[in-house]
């Protein structure tokens, strides 16, 4: 009996001491694929603009804090951005992560770094404003992340 006992531990150590190592692969491979995401988002806003950009990587319940609004869910946010000032002039975003970081069971990460809003109004006088932007992504049932607070 003592016997089978320690041939039976000693078959189970492999299976213990290579979880850490997949815990640690798959975490990786997660944080891989949501600033994969935020590059892809990024380069979206930059080349085809900053609604589109929003509304293709936003959940269906998203939330974004603007000023000291939240605009809550997809719809609202396609809203904001039909009903807001086109004007004339032209507005340009860019960001990137410095920091990301995934829950152990893969269903959540954020992101955090530096962003510099710029606008550019009719006459040519450009206002920039620069600062820390926070996202939170969540695994959609696809497999994709997209964002749930910004």
């Amino acid at each position: 009996m003592k016997i089978s006992l320690q041939l039976l531990m000693l078959a189970l150590v492999p299976f213990f001491s290579c979880g850490s190592d997949n815990v640690e692969n798959n975490l990786e491979k997660w944080k891989s694929e949501i600033v994969k995401t935020e590059q892809e988002f990024a380069e979206m806003a930059s080349k085809e603009g900053i609604p589109k950009a929003f509304l293709e990587f936003a959940a269906e319940d998203a939330v974004i804090k603007r000023g000291n609004r939240l605009i809550i869910g997809k719809e609202a946010l396609r809203q904001s951005y039909t009903s807001g000032d086109s004007g004339t002039g032209k507005v340009s975003l860019t960001w990137q992560p410095d920091f990301v970081d995934v829950a152990a069971s893969g269903d959540l990460g954020y992101t955090y770094g530096k962003y510099i809003y710029t606008s550019t109004d009719s006459s040519g006088i450009s206002q920039i404003d620069s600062g820390v932007f926070h996202t939170v992504w969540k695994r959609q049932p696809d497999g994709k992340w997209k964002f749930v607070w910004d």
